[in-house]
């Protein structure tokens, strides 16, 4: 009875946090499980550099698509060497982005870094990747309104940490959006284990088969492994990297309402359907590029 007991709660505990929730302890003698070093998905997202000509463009049809709206543009500098680039945020219920058009070269390593994550403390994020695996490829530096850091886990997999000098704040997304992450089986385990040590997160899902036509072969299986954490939801594509353009370069998948309407509206600004959609894991997906050549996979519920 207490292993049935113990599964339940960790069932629980990993809708939860899916669904962006905490989850009540299963005792009232049970710790208070220790805190992440996210602060909301609804501060994360997906980075895109683009060429100077393409910012206004793919903006304009990210917000139609999707909804929200984007800050003006900020000419400045994001690195710790000299740099400038136009700068620009987009908020939509459906998740963020942090947009840059460099008018100089792009000092290495950037533009390698898939995601921003806020955390709440930028030493103490740090320690706590490095101690959890996470190679720190770009030591914390100051930008104009906060600081930065660039780590890389096993598999390869990089994303950069910030932390603003006055907390922001926003409203929770409709829906977070997933980080898609492809990993090679030798890598897998490695970065799972790795990354849930730093986030505090848990694994929602691990389906050793799943339908091969989510990375476009659809006579085959994968491995899909799906995260929360506070730093929101993960979905880790473990591969042998022989996947068809355009699997591999979505950084994120953006939930919606009605697939069909919202891709009405990407490509009536500009976005072109690389992939048309399909149904898998009781969604209805399909892969869009926006002008400049961003690339999202899209998905609604599928009708039951």
């Amino acid at each position: 009875m207490r292993l049935r007991s113990r599964l339940r709660h960790e069932k629980t505990v990993a809708v939860a946090l899916a669904l962006g929730l905490s989850a009540s302890p299963a005792t009232a003698g049970d710790p208070a499980p220790a805190p992440g070093p996210g602060v909301g998905a609804q501060y994360d997202g997906a980075h895109v550099y683009l060429a100077a000509p393409d910012l206004e463009p793919f903006v304009t049809s990210f917000v139609a698509t999707f909804g929200g709206q984007a800050s003006k543009p900020v000419t400045t500098t994001v690195t710790p060497t000299p740099s400038r680039t136009t700068f620009v945020g987009v908020g939509t219920p459906a998740g963020r982005l942090s947009v840059f058009a460099f008018a100089t070269p792009i000092p290495f390593p950037f533009g390698a870094e898939e995601v921003g994550y806020l955390v709440k403390d930028m030493d103490s994020a740090v320690a706590a990747a490095t101690a959890a695996g996470a190679d720190l490829v770009v030591a914390p530096f100051p930008d104009p309104i906060g600081r930065d850091a660039v780590i890389r886990w096993p598999g390869g997999v990089t994303m950069q940490l910030y932390w603003h000098n006055v907390p922001p704040s926003a409203p929770p997304l409709a829906a977070a959006p997933e980080h898609r992450v492809y990993v090679s089986p030798q890598s897998a385990d490695a970065f799972i284990a790795d990354f849930l040590r730093f986030s505090k997160g848990a694994v929602v899902s691990d389906d050793p088969r799943a339908p091969g036509v989510e990375v476009g072969r659809p006579v085959e299986t994968y491995r899909r492994v799906r995260l929360a954490s506070d730093f929101g939801a993960m979905t880790v594509l473990v591969t042998d990297g022989h996947l068809p353009y355009p699997y591999g370069r979505e950084i994120y998948g953006y939930a919606v309402q009605s697939l069909a309407a919202t891709l009405d509206k990407a490509k009536a600004t500009g976005a072109a359907v690389l992939v048309e959609p399909f149904k898998s894991d009781g969604r209805d997906a399909a892969m869009v590029r926006f002008p400049g050549g961003y690339i999202a996979e899209i998905h609604a519920a599928a009708p039951m």
